[in-house]
């Protein structure tokens, strides 16, 4: 079976976002623990090729677990609020927000709902094999059926932080409010998609 693959854009958004938490000293260490020394000082080119493995995405979130340890919950998260900002700020367009001032006019679940399909569908612009879904029956919530951030990995607890944050500060750029995200269902430990459910 063929590797899974990322757009080089994802993780250029990923590595700017953690050398801007961490410092260049402190990416640079994780970067060399997660075996991935050859993005020290080269990053991947802004182009949506995907050239990025899952596996290589994944180590990268798992050695900031391993370097930071019990705050990298938190720190995970704020990578995660910053690459949606890095994408709002580079990519838009490839986000479908450039000129989507209205949404600020909708009611708050069609705010959410409409935020967390611009990502999905980004995502699917750039990464074809992507399946996501917007589960808005009860609540409103995120759902992958495949995942860049657990592949190949077993946890007890879901390790999809990077995602919650990125979640949460598009719901904040949708509503203008803080929303609490919390992923319920994680691939790393067994559940068959993730799921991130946001409080609204």
């Amino acid at each position: 079976m063929p590797e899974k693959m990322i757009a080089n854009t994802l993780m250029l958004q990923a590595l700017v976002s953690m050398e801007e938490v961490l410092g260049k000293t402190g990416l640079n260490a994780v970067l060399n623990a997660a075996g991935l020394a050859k993005y020290v000082g080269n990053f991947p080119p802004d182009n949506t090729e995907p050239s990025v493995s899952y596996t290589d995405y994944a180590r990268l979130n798992a050695a900031i677990e391993e370097y930071i340890g019990r705050a990298s919950k938190g720190i995970l998260q704020r990578i995660g609020r910053a690459s949606f900002q890095y994408g709002v700020r580079e990519q838009a367009a490839l986000l479908g927000l450039a000129g989507a001032v209205a949404v600020k006019f909708l009611p708050r679940k069609q705010q959410v709902k409409f935020i967390l399909t611009q990502i999905g569908n980004a995502l699917k612009k750039i990464s074809p094999e992507t399946e996501f879904w917007v589960d808005d029956r009860d609540g409103m919530a995120y759902c992958a059926r495949d995942c860049s951030i657990c592949e190949g990995r077993t946890a007890d607890q879901p390790v999809g932080h990077l995602l919650v944050g990125s979640l949460a500060e598009a719901a904040k750029w949708a509503t203008g409010d803080e929303l609490r995200v919390t992923e319920t269902m994680c691939k790393a430990k067994g559940d068959a998609y993730g799921r991130w459910e946001v409080e609204l």
